[in-house]
C-alpha cells in the first residue's frame, strides 16, 4: 500500500489483479470454444467423412420412398458407391424405372419392394424381401406431408390422415429399424440415416401433425444412437430445411433450396460425424439461428404467419379452379 496526505490505500494492481484475471480467463475460453466451433466445422463442412459410406459397411443399402426426390438421390449416390440397392416405395412402375437407370448408370444389382407405408399389414412382405442380405445402410426416407397448411380440426378426413401419416412418417422408421438393425448389431457396423424435416426441430402451427411426426423421428434417432453407438452402428438424424422436390413443390434451386443430388452429396459427408444434422453447410446456419438466436415464440410466430398465407393462397386458388369449372360445365349443360 502506500500513502496519499496520510491516507493509506490499496496499490491499483493489487485490486484491479483478480477482476484481469477473470477477464483474460474469460477471454481465453471463448477465443479457444471459437477455435474448436471453427475446426469443427472446418472437420464436418469441408474435409468431411466421405469415405465412410462404402460397401465395406455391407454390400447392400435399402432405400424407402426411393422413387422422387431426395430418396432416389439417396439411391443413385449409394450406387455410385458401389452399394446393391433394395428400393422400397408404392409404385411398382416407378420402382422398375429407377431399379433399370442404376443398374445401367452404375452397374449394380438392383431389387425393389412394392410397399404401401401407410398400411401396417406390410411388414412381413418387406422382412422376407429383405431376408439373407447384408445391408450395410438403411435410409428411412419415405414421409408425407400435408396437401397444404390447415388447422387441425379443418384437415379433410382428418381420420385417416392422421392414420396415414402416422403410419409413414412414424411407424415405417421403427419398423424398418427393427427388420434391419439385429443384422448390423451381429456384424457390428451399419448406418441408418432416418430422414426428419427442420419442422421436428420446433413446433410448426398449421403442419402441426407433420411436425410432430418428424420431432418424433429425430428423438427415435437421437436415442437409438445413445444405445447402439458402443456396438459399431450410426444412426443419424437429418433434419433437412427446402429442398427442390415434389412435397415442397419448389421448383428452382437456389443457395439454400439446393437440389436432391446436391443436398445428398453434402449429407453423407456429415455421417459419423454429427449423430444429428441439418446436411448441408447453409441449412446448418438455418438451424442455428432459428434454435440458438431466435426465441422459440418468435420462430412459431412466424412459422405459422407464413403457413396462414400459404393456405389463404391455396384456397383461393382452388376456388378459383372450381368457379371455373363450374363455367365449363354450365356451358358444356
Amino acid at each position: 500500500e502506500f500513502h496519499l496526505c496520510g491516507v493509506s490505500t490499496l496499490r491499483p494492481t493489487a485490486l484491479h489483479e483478480p477482476l484481469f484475471l477473470v477477464g483474460a480467463c474469460t477471454v481465453t475460453c471463448a477465443l479457444l470454444w471459437l477455435l474448436y466451433r471453427l475446426l469443427s466445422g472446418f472437420r464436418i463442412w469441408v474435409l468431411g467423412n466421405g469415405n465412410l459410406m462404402t460397401p465395406q459397411l455391407g454390400r447392400w443399402a435399402v432405400v424407402t420412398g426411393a422413387t422422387d426426390g431426395i430418396g432416389k438421390s439417396y439411391a443413385e449416390e449409394l450406387a455410385r458407391r458401389g452399394f446393391s440397392l433394395m428400393l422400397i416405395s408404392r409404385s411398382q412402375d416407378k420402382l422398375d424405372d429407377v431399379a433399370k437407370s442404376l443398374e445401367e448408370q452404375f452397374n449394380v444389382e438392383t431389387r425393389t419392394i412394392a410397399a404401401d407405408f401407410g398400411k401396417s399389414d406390410i411388414y412381413p412382405k418387406i422382412e422376407a424381401g429383405l431376408s439373407g442380405l447384408e445391408i450395410g445402410v438403411l435410409v428411412n426416407n419415405v414421409g408425407v406431408s400435408y396437401p397444404y397448411p390447415e388447422y387441425y380440426l379443418h384437415i379433410p378426413d382428418l381420420d385417416n390422415f392422421i392414420t396415414n401419416m402416422i403410419n409413414v412418417n412414424i411407424t415405417s422408421v421403427c419398423q424398418m429399424t427393427r427388420l434391419v438393425l439385429p443384422r448390423m448389431v451381429d456384424r457390428s457396423k451399419g448406418v441408418i440415416l432416418n430422414i426428419s424435416s427442420a419442422s421436428g426441430m420446433y413446433p410448426l402451427p398449421l403442419l402441426t401433425v407433420y411436425s410432430s411426426s418428424k420431432a418424433f423421428v429425430d428423438f427415435f434417432s437421437r436415442g437409438l444412437q445413445e444405445e447402439y453407438r458402443r456396438q459399431g452402428i450410426i444412426i443419424q438424424s437429418v433434419l433437412p430445411f427446402f429442398v427442390v422436390t415434389k412435397m415442397t413443390r419448389i421448383r428452382t434451386p437456389t443457395l439454400d433450396k439446393p437440389t436432391p443430388d446436391r443436398y445428398v452429396q453434402a449429407e453423407l459427408k456429415t455421417v459419423g460425424l454429427q449423430s444429428q444434422t441439418n446436411g448441408y453447410f447453409p441449412h446448418a446456419v438455418m438451424g442455428w439461428l432459428t434454435t440458438k438466436l431466435v426465441p422459440i415464440n418468435l420462430v412459431i410466430f412466424f412459422g405459422a404467419r407464413m403457413n396462414r398465407l400459404q393456405r389463404t393462397g391455396y384456397l383461393q386458388r382452388r376456388r378459383l379452379r372450381e368457379q371455373k369449372q363450374n363455367g365449363n360445365d354450365l356451358k358444356t349443360d
